[in-house]
């Protein structure tokens, strides 16, 4: 029942967002169990999909990408003790990078499931930058090649402009710790 809420309240608001997508083919098409009805399944590894260059939250919180966005921020299970932790450490001076490929599975589960950490944490969205790369992992944003991303995503922490650490692909232990690891060391 949820589910089908869910599945409901995101076909109409990708209707009523008056985007133009491509009229799915037959093989396109996804059968829900619980619906059993047609729902044309994005294929994110297409260009047009892709995200890149600089954005905001907004752009993944709203079809097609808030398919996962929205399913992976809600789902997170984090560890509360780390969570804990985490907001006890200042934000002051602290910014973040968020570099991500719209197109990259690993992007597509971690990148939910740290806002939803960052928004635990009440991490001013001013203080973030989002970058969206493509496939080779380039994008076209200056400087870019200064950051020396080899894989997405990639959140770097930085303090006072200097930078403190990164999470590169997956989290050593999970976001949350990883996170404290970081912002923790003097």
């Amino acid at each position: 029942m949820k589910r089908s809420f869910v599945i409901f309240i995101l076909m109409s608001m990708l209707l009523s967002t008056g985007c133009k997508t491509k009229k799915p083919a037959a093989d396109d098409i996804t059968v829900t169990e619980q619906t059993e009805a047609a729902i044309p399944s994005i294929n994110f590894s297409e260009q047009s999909t892709w995200i890149l260059g600089y954005f905001t939250r907004d752009r993944i919180a709203k079809p097609p990408h808030s398919e996962w966005y929205l399913k992976g921020y809600e789902n997170y299970q984090y560890n509360t003790g780390a969570v804990n932790r985490l907001t006890e450490i200042s934000k002051e001076g602290l910014t973040i990078k968020i570099i991500l490929g719209s197109w990259c599975p690993d992007s597509r589960r971690e990148v939910p499931r740290f806002m939803r950490l960052l928004d635990l944490w009440n991490f001013p969205e001013e203080s973030l930058t989002f970058i969206g790369v493509d496939n080779v992992k380039i994008a076209p944003v200056g400087e870019y090649e200064k950051l020396n991303i080899q894989r997405v995503p990639t959140f770097i922490f930085y303090k006072n402009n200097i930078e403190a650490g990164r999470i590169i692909e997956v989290p050593l232990s999970s976001l949350e710790q990883d996170m404290v690891n970081i912002l923790s060391k003097e």
